[in-house]
């Protein structure tokens, strides 16, 4: 495909939602606002990874960063406006996977 008819925009989406674990980390907050401990054990990412991967979405406007001041603090991370819209489209990924993927079974 010649690259000069790609939409930039479309192209820096799908830059940004390709990065790894980004696409789960949007997923995972989809239910709601949640500490970073519980979505690194949801998902099994490095807290170094995921912590610049919150970061980055932060700085798109995607995430939402709470500190609540107490003892010890207490930091939530949520999805803003921007990233709710990202819903419908997790869903019909899901959908897909689950309609079109297999999974791998390991044999242990």
């Amino acid at each position: 495909m010649n690259k000069s008819l790609i939409c930039p925009r479309f192209e820096k989406a799908i830059t940004m939602l390709s990065q790894r674990w980004t696409g789960l980390i949007i997923y995972q907050l989809l239910s709601g606002p949640q500490r970073f401990c519980t979505i690194e054990s949801a998902i099994g990412v490095s807290g170094r990874l995921l912590s610049e991967r919150l970061k980055d979405l932060e700085s798109e406007g995607i995430v939402n960063r709470t500190v609540y001041p107490e003892t010890p603090v207490r930091i939530e991370y949520s999805l803003t406006e921007k990233g709710v819209a990202l819903e419908p489209l997790m869903k019909e990924i899901e959908y897909w996977s689950q309609t079109w993927l297999e999974i791998e079974h390991t044999s242990e």
